[in-house]
């Protein structure tokens, strides 16, 4: 990962929402990891001692523990002054959960705004000095699927949108499918400073990484009282898109102007690189 330290998080951060992350996207709850550390000799121990911290508290927040580890100082210039490897086992709350069983009329929600790791990691790696309060989405995941769970919603799909971002989750659960997931433009959150950076940079939101964001699909039944349990956590949860058969393994993007376009996968070197 680099920088090391970014607004609103650090490596250990994401080592540890990486990894737990991807537990909660299959309806399990982290239990027990592993972690890895190979440190640059010369490596700060202030440092050390700030991201252990912060994967101490995302650790608590996900109910998890460290069962395992090792660690490895190697000659300076050896490695780029710090990587952490984290693997994790759950326990399986709720099953079912498949990126194809997409049907017509279903709904899909975002948990809250998008883009903002990907922004923020970019402009801190470029040295950006931008005025304003950017900072990474990088969060624990788990709270919010649990709750859903508890309230009895019926999860069909869920994936966090990091790498490829949002479009990325939406082109492979339209192709698992074989349905349409038709986006409309005008409720897609992203922050004005995120929103700022694409046109500057020729991104696009939608392709950007998000490490505290993920993409739910639901029931149209069930779409309203999901998204009143994700807007308890992000005000700025919303329902993008839905599900319909106008298409075959499609993404369409019906823009504010009335015109639509198809959103393909994101191509060529996704930056900035995340990890």
């Amino acid at each position: 990962m680099s920088p090391l330290f970014f607004n609103g998080g650090d490596i250990g951060k994401l080592a540890v929402c990486g990894t737990c992350n991807d537990l909660a996207m299959m309806g399990a709850k982290p239990k027990y990891m592993t972690c890895s550390v190979i440190i640059e000799e010369g490596f700060a121990t202030r440092d050390l001692e700030r991201i252990v911290k912060s994967m101490k508290e995302e650790l608590e927040i996900n109910g998890a523990i460290v069962v395992s580890g090792d660690t490895k100082v190697v000659p300076k210039g050896a490695v780029d002054k710090l990587f952490i490897n984290t693997t994790a086992i759950g326990e399986i709350q709720y099953k079912g959960i498949t990126a194809s069983g997409l049907r017509e009329g279903m709904s899909i929600l975002v948990s809250r705004d998008i883009g903002a790791h990907g922004a923020a990691i970019f402009a801190a790696r470029e040295g950006m000095e931008l005025q304003s309060n950017l900072k990474t989405d990088c969060a624990s995941l788990y709270p919010q699927v649990q709750a859903l769970i508890d309230a009895g919603i019926k999860i069909v799909a869920l994936r966090d949108a990091t790498r490829g971002g949002v479009s990325a989750v939406l082109n492979e659960w339209a192709k698992s499918s074989d349905v349409c997931v038709e986006i409309v433009e005008e409720t897609i959150p992203v922050q004005e400073e995120v929103r700022g950076i694409c046109e500057m940079l020729g991104f696009e939101a939608l392709d950007l990484a998000n490490e505290g964001t993920f993409v739910l699909c639901v029931p149209k039944e069930d779409e309203e009282k999901a998204l009143s349990i994700l807007q308890k956590t992000h005000l700025s949860s919303c329902i993008i898109a839905s599900v319909t058969l106008q298409y075959k393994a499609k993404v369409l993007l019906n823009s504010s102007w009335g015109t639509k376009r198809f959103l393909d996968l994101p191509t060529g070197e996704l930056l900035p690189r995340i990890c």
